[in-house]
């Protein structure tokens, strides 16, 4: 478990959410978007280290920069779909989670595509 909170500060007191929480609205919303093979498994990949990336966020990192919310997306795309539009399309989906779930307003969303998923012949 995720032991890190993003605090929200004002005159009433605080409010805590884990770094799991969005890590699960993040997984929530890369999972309906069609042309996602799957958010891409981070075990020693390079693009995972460069994002200072852990094996058990499995492709989403999280952090509170200056009161924003910035989360990294690694994901891999489906053969044969349009990797902008479905990159575009997680931005989105993953953006409107957040915003209505937490009340960050503009979380900046950054999706990387670390590979291409092929169907394998049956």
């Amino acid at each position: 478990m995720n032991d890190n909170y993003i605090t929200c500060q004002d005159e009433l007191g605080s409010i805590n959410i884990s770094e799991d929480v969005i890590h699960s609205l993040v997984r929530t919303a890369v999972s309906e978007v069609e042309g996602v093979a799957a958010l891409a498994n981070t075990a020693g990949g390079e693009l995972a280290e460069l994002l200072g990336l852990k094996t058990v966020t499995k492709g989403v990192k999280v952090q509170l920069d200056d009161n924003q919310a910035v989360v990294d997306v690694i994901i891999s795309v489906c053969y044969g779909s349009n990797i902008l539009k479905v990159a575009k399309e997680v931005q989105e989906k993953v953006t409107g989670l957040i915003q209505n779930t937490t009340g960050f307003e503009r979380p900046q969303v950054n999706v990387h595509v670390s590979g291409l998923s092929f169907e394998k012949d049956k």
